[in-house]
């Protein structure tokens, strides 16, 4: 009897030994079905639809055929910029896109893929700068092989930027940030500078076809590929002032993309006098920087809003 019972006894001391051991039939399993990956980081998850991997490549396409472009321009400028006007618009350019453009697309792509919410915000700006810039060289340069790469690079960036907004689930993103940034004032800067720069575009070449000021080449290109963009700061501005989430997706991009060409602009006038000839404006140089704060302090506050929020915990539904 004393024998039965201790057998009896180790069986049920097994039996609990294996009911602590294995796992409740009750515990909720993570479905990993519904978690988008980066393609990177999968512990760290980005509020996307879609696998990004195919967009790393896209980019980094961009980023090369931009390198390439710009080393062109630097290396053989006279083989590639045959007038004096061509000369001096894109020679400082493709030294602000090579040491300062083409930086900041790296880093944007390089923050996204540590699945940092900040860089697949700032990704889509970054997009649109490289369109916005070669735009002005697709309309401005002869027919020639650097055109084709100009006409590919404005392309490639367009068809980027589509597919990476539409990667991003703007309802999730919409639930991280909505409180957090000054939605109306941010949004209606926003807008508001693509109205003013649209009417200046609008104006400036008014007169150049009137007759009343002579422009150049380049310069009614950038006029043009103004009337490209600026709509597009009008728009997700509206959206961010409503709250949409479309807004919340691409404002910062806008912002950041606006930034970049003012801080760009300005390496221009500084660069101009020294890769080129003439006199330094310092009088153009504080007129951009001033209009260029209505881009970086918004700008500023929205990546401070999305640092905070990227460090708390996801929002749920």
């Amino acid at each position: 009897m004393a024998g039965c019972r201790s057998l009896r006894s180790v069986r049920e001391r097994d039996k609990t030994r294996l009911a602590i051991y294995q796992p409740s039939k009750q515990m909720p399993r993570r479905d990993k079905t519904n978690v988008p990956s980066d393609g990177r980081n999968p512990g760290r998850t980005l509020p996307i639809r879609h696998d990004l991997r195919p967009l790393y490549v896209l980019t980094f396409v961009i980023a090369l055929l931009m390198a390439v472009a710009s080393l062109t321009g630097l290396l053989y400028r006279s083989s590639i910029y045959a007038t004096h006007d061509l000369l001096s618009t894109f020679l400082p350019n493709d030294a602000v896109s090579l040491f300062v453009g083409l930086p900041l697309i790296l880093v944007s792509v390089f923050l996204a893929r540590r699945g940092l919410l900040l860089g697949l915000l700032l990704w889509p700006g970054s997009l649109l700068f490289v369109f916005y810039n070669y735009v002005v060289y697709a309309l401005a340069m002869p027919l020639g092989a650097a055109l084709v790469v100009y006409v590919v690079l404005v392309a490639l960036s367009l068809y980027a930027t589509f597919l990476l907004v539409r990667s991003v689930d703007g309802a999730a993103v919409r639930r991280w940030l909505v409180g957090a940034i000054p939605e109306r004032a941010t949004g209606g800067l926003l807008a508001a500078l693509g109205i003013l720069l649209f009417l200046q575009a609008i104006d400036a070449m008014a007169t150049a076809v009137a007759g009343q000021t002579q422009s150049t080449v380049p310069q009614l290109a950038t006029h043009v590929s103004d009337l490209f963009i600026t709509p597009v700061w009008v728009i997700g501005g509206v959206l961010l002032w409503r709250r949409r989430a479309l807004g919340y997706v691409i404002g910062l991009g806008l912002l950041f993309q606006a930034s970049m060409l003012f801080i760009g602009l300005i390496l221009f006038l500084l660069l101009q006098p020294i890769l080129v000839s003439g006199t330094l404006a310092v009088s153009s140089v504080v007129v951009v920087f001033v209009l260029g704060l209505l881009c970086f302090v918004p700008f500023a506050f929205f990546v401070r809003a999305v640092l905070l929020v990227a460090a708390r915990s996801p929002p749920t539904e």
